[in-house]
């Protein structure tokens, strides 16, 4: 069971987001960013994450063991980045003896929405010509970050987004919320067949997710949604490469 966060002062919060291809690290008191790092080259995230995480502590001035909740984004993505990311997290939760909320991507995409709308579509570019993708929808009373998965994350090929697409606009008003909006309008010019209305609104947000996984980590541990070492685990979604080529041995 997951240790319990202190009631009476400010909870300090490590964010970190190695799914997608900036990455970034946060550092919140509560819902309030106070530092964050990232940068996008074309080095993976996961192997500067340790020089960032030294550079941001050393800013702010602090060291591991002084935070309360570790917050991490746990899929989709990369899975050699989700892997460093979870690995980290899981040590830091184990050597500290804190507690880890384990954050949806897609969710920290669609929680940056300011769309009134009541269905939010998160997508982000899943490569090999798919999308991964996470519907939402708002919840009454629960202010902006009041969302809930509507289904479940999945991972699609252009065409099978698109006519999802379609079908979502035949029961409400939606967005499709989104930090890579050229490759959302290249993929519904291309399919413009399959779209039975006009074209959905696309809402372009921020691909530096570690802020927001970090407010999010503080929402969950406000309702004791929370993890340890042990539980802590990635969502992957798609299968990693080993397990598509995987074969079973003749005979079997």
């Amino acid at each position: 069971m997951a240790v319990q966060l202190p009631y009476n002062r400010c909870v300090l919060i490590l964010a970190l987001d190695t799914s997608s291809p900036s990455g970034s690290l946060a550092v919140l008191r509560d819902c309030q960013v106070i530092g964050a790092v990232s940068t996008w080259t074309s080095e993976v995230y996961s192997s500067r994450m340790f020089r960032h995480l030294d550079f941001l502590l050393g800013e702010l001035s602090l060291n591991l063991r002084e935070f309360d909740l570790f917050a991490v984004a746990v899929g989709p993505g990369s899975f050699t980045g989700l892997r460093v990311g979870l690995a980290a997290a899981k040590g830091w939760a184990e050597v500290y003896g804190k507690p880890v909320a384990a954050i949806s991507g897609l969710e920290a995409i669609a929680t940056q929405s300011r769309s009134p709308d009541l269905i939010l579509v998160a997508v982000t570019d899943a490569r090999r010509g798919q999308v991964y993708c996470g519907r939402h929808r708002r919840m009454q009373g629960q202010g902006d970050d009041g969302l809930a998965l509507d289904g479940e994350e999945c991972v699609m090929d252009p065409e099978e987004f698109v006519s999802a697409l379609s079908e979502i606009a035949d029961n409400c008003p939606f967005t499709v919320v989104t930090p890579v909006p050229e490759l959302l309008s290249k993929i519904l010019s291309d399919h413009k067949a399959l779209l039975d209305r006009r074209e959905p609104r696309i809402d372009e947000v921020s691909p530096i997710l570690a802020p927001h996984v970090g407010r999010l980590g503080y929402i969950r541990a406000q309702h004791g949604d929370l993890d340890d070492a042990l539980t802590l685990a990635a969502s992957y979604i798609r299968r990693t490469d080993a397990e598509l080529k995987w074969k079973a041995p003749s005979g079997i």
